[in-house]
């Protein structure tokens, strides 16, 4: 199977029990995640050759992280290791009107302190067809940004397709530079670019006409996401498509997924799923990432199967706990077939 090659940061996670407040736990379910990590083992459970890259401390954390990776039959032999610690991220689930909350305790984390020349980009991607990051990555730090711009241009001289899932997060942006200032320079180098509108619009001001989330998230059209796809594709003219992901909200526990897939002529459009009783919704963008990915390295360029793929395999992440997708390709192709009917397998 194709080498698909991801980077970033994999934290511990820390989630309240069910649906209890962070108030109310006196105890956390502790399981490993972040973007990149998420897209790496989605890969790996769909049979793919699958190798995440990273910093972590040695200690025993990371290597419980490491193992863990590896137990999904992800490649973490390329991973370097120096810095005082792993991040955290503590998870509430939400319900009903109530939102999830995430709080975050990665400040001078191992990857934070990453700087050029760190990571033998040659020997990482050695192999590889395909390679993957995301926007959280470089707003994590100036070293992990200019880490990051060395992969991609080492990817595109080895001539590795490149995706980006933009993955916007205000709250990481602190060390002095905004998305809108770093992103260009590194979303120039990528094949593939993966966004929703929020993600599109606070990074490069791009935003579909007439939407706000506010009112129209609960009834979501998902033909009016062609135009931030189409300039999307204009202000970086190497990608040779875009997709967008669409959710509806209805509440924290019911919500409707598809997405869009532009290909600079034809605009594919997913089913439009209801998801009625969310598990957890953590890792959902990064379920569709891996989907899409596996979709456009297997179906032989059919598109609409493509994103047909990947909206079917977050759909399915929305009922598994923890940021990993452990769903199959069968299970993900028997909801593409249309059986959504959960019923007993036997």
């Amino acid at each position: 199977m194709p080498k698909v090659v991801t980077f970033g940061e994999i934290m511990l996670r820390l989630s309240t029990q069910g649906h209890l407040r962070f108030t109310q736990a006196r105890q956390f379910d502790a399981t490993f995640g972040g973007g990149e990590a998420n897209v790496a083992v989605s890969l790996a459970n769909f049979g793919m050759d699958a190798r995440f890259v990273t910093r972590l401390p040695r200690n025993d954390i990371a290597e419980s992280c490491l193992r863990d990776l590896r137990s999904y039959g992800v490649d973490t032999g390329h991973c370097v290791f120096g810095g005082e610690r792993m991040g955290i991220y503590f998870l509430e689930t939400g319900a009903v009107a109530r939102p999830s909350k995430v709080i975050y305790d990665r400040a001078n984390s191992a990857i934070s302190t990453i700087g050029p020349g760190m990571i033998d980009w040659d020997k990482a991607l050695e192999g590889a067809v395909w390679f993957h990051w995301t926007g959280i990555t470089p707003a994590i730090s100036q070293g992990a940004a200019e880490v990051c711009h060395e992969a991609i241009k080492t990817a595109n001289k080895l001539g590795v397709t490149v995706s980006c899932d933009l993955n916007f997060r205000k709250n990481l942006w602190k060390y002095g530079k905004t998305a809108s200032e770093v992103m260009p320079a590194l979303v120039e180098g990528c094949d593939i670019i993966i966004g929703n509108e929020e993600d599109a619009g606070k990074v490069f001001g791009i935003k579909p006409e007439g939407f706000d989330a506010s009112r129209d998230g609960k009834n979501v059209e998902q033909e009016r996401f062609r135009g931030v796809a189409e300039r999307i594709m204009e202000r970086f003219p190497r990608a040779k498509m875009v997709a967008i992901t669409v959710r509806g909200s209805v509440n924290a526990s019911v919500n409707t997924w598809g997405g869009v897939l532009w290909d600079g002529r034809n605009l594919y459009q997913s089913p439009r799923y209801e998801i009625t009783h969310i598990v957890d919704r953590v890792g959902g963008g990064d379920s569709f990432a891996a989907g899409l990915i596996y979709g456009l390295l297997t179906y032989g360029g059919d598109s609409q199967k493509a994103i047909d793929f990947a909206a079917a395999a977050s759909c399915l992440k929305h009922t598994v706990f923890g940021d990993f997708n452990q769903v199959s390709v069968a299970e993900v192709e028997n909801l593409m077939g249309g059986d959504g009917s959960g019923r007993i397998s036997r």
